[in-house]
């Protein structure tokens, strides 16, 4: 074998290593990478963040929390609106998801598979009512997770106008009419 070949070997493999090896880190559960600038969190607080927010909202024939920008919309919350109590008991929180995955031999909560992210966050819905049932209640950050994740997207133009029915323009102003005869209520922007 000549000097010429090998170095062609090496050359190709090390193309080959090159293409393979981000795949092989996607398939092991290497954290996604996050698009976006993070405001209030972490770089991996706010990968957790999106595969949280993923999870309670997936994609399927409409837009999902990632796509609809709701990772964005609630690290900007937490920099910008929630009291500082609030923000720190949040950003614990998302912290307490990828605890819960590594307990559970994962790199973090994003390396989780679909099914056990949502296993995981059921667990932590249970911990959500076992702290409401306290008296006093103790303050958890699901109900703070759920409920950013929920308005970030039905807020957001994808939650708005495919998942959501939406009129832009909803006629002329009727008032006093019978709930019966329009059905139930329209909401528009």
């Amino acid at each position: 074998m000549s000097f010429q070949s090998s170095r062609r070997e090496v050359f190709a493999g090390l193309a080959l290593a090159a293409w393979t090896l981000p795949v092989i880190a996607r398939a092991q559960g290497a954290p996604a990478p996050v698009n976006w600038a993070p405001r209030a969190l972490t770089l991996d607080q706010a990968r957790t963040l999106s595969a949280a927010c993923e999870a309670i909202i997936p994609e399927t024939d409409t837009p999902g929390a990632i796509a609809a920008g709701v990772p964005q919309f609630i690290d900007r919350t937490i920099a910008i609106w929630l009291d500082p109590p609030s923000a720190a008991r949040l950003k614990a929180g998302i912290d307490n998801l990828d605890e819960r995955a590594r307990a559970r031999g994962a790199a973090s909560f994003s390396a989780l598979s679909p099914d056990q992210k949502v296993a995981l966050l059921s667990e932590v819905e249970a911990d959500q009512r076992a702290a409401d049932r306290q008296k006093p209640p103790v303050p958890h950050y699901w109900n703070t997770l759920k409920g950013l994740t929920t308005t970030g997207y039905f807020t957001s133009q994808a939650g708005a106008t495919k998942a959501a029915r939406y009129d832009p323009v909803p006629g002329a102003y009727r008032g006093c009419v019978p709930l019966k005869e329009i059905g139930r209520v329209w909401a528009t922007t």
